[in-house]
């Protein structure tokens, strides 16, 4: 090959590259935006998250069409091939976590002008820190092609599905203490439950990055932590 055909290929990679970070970006804002409208009830702010999405598609779509055509017309193989097929996996993961996050926005409609204490909201609000958290690292594995970083990454999986089953049992303590946080709980809930997904996508583009750099799979056996189909008796509570 070239070096004008390497270097054209390598200016392909990079800019698919770019994209994505421009998505990881737009996943970032998109979580920590709908959160916010979430606690502050901020249905403007949920409109906003909600119309991002359909750029984030956008440029997921562009990734799918690059990352094709170069296939057809590079033909790469090895770890440029590698490099290629990460591109595309990676890409649908943040086009998931934008969804999620729109999945979050969509709820603030639904709990307007209903009771909503603030203080409910805030175990949701820390959860997804620590996922905006993973989801920042991950891009920074992926674009810095750090296997390491990406292990560490996939190891703290457990700790949002830790977080998860324990915001499961204390909103389910607020429903049981006053019925009229029922309805708040139930959406709050449910936002929880895509702030733990979107963990697990930051954590599939985690072992994803690690086969792009070492060419190796991970087992899938990570283990989930999500107990959060027990009953209120096996929590203790009656």
């Amino acid at each position: 090959m070239s070096e004008h055909i390497v270097a054209a290929y390598d200016d392909e990679l990079t800019g698919i590259a770019g994209t994505i970070a421009e998505m990881g970006g737009l996943a970032e804002r998109m979580l920590v935006d709908a959160v916010t409208a979430l606690v502050r009830v901020d249905t403007h702010l949920a409109q906003s998250v909600i119309a991002t999405d359909l750029r984030l598609d956008a440029l997921q779509r562009r990734v799918e069409e690059e990352t094709i055509s170069l296939i057809a017309r590079r033909q790469p193989m090895a770890r440029d091939l590698r490099d290629v097929v990460t591109a595309l996996r990676v890409s649908i993961d943040m086009e998931r976590i934008g969804d999620l996050a729109k999945n979050i926005a969509k709820r603030v409609a639904a709990i307007d002008g209903h009771f909503h204490p603030k203080r409910l909201a805030l175990g949701v609000e820390h959860i997804s820190e620590i996922a905006l958290e993973q989801v920042k690292a991950v891009i920074d594995a992926y674009t810095g092609k750090d296997a390491a970083s990406a292990l560490a990454i996939r190891d703290r999986d457990n700790e949002i599905d830790q977080m998860y089953t324990s915001l499961f049992r204390e909103l389910l303590t607020y429903m049981m203490e006053d019925p009229r946080n029922i309805t708040f709980c139930t959406h709050l809930l449910f936002c929880a439950k895509n702030i733990e997904r979107i963990g697990d996508h930051a954590t599939n583009i985690a072992e994803n990055v690690y086969y792009q750099v070492t060419g190796q799979q991970l087992a899938d056996d990570r283990p989930k932590l999500d107990e959060s189909s027990l009953t209120p008796a096996d929590f203790g509570t009656r």
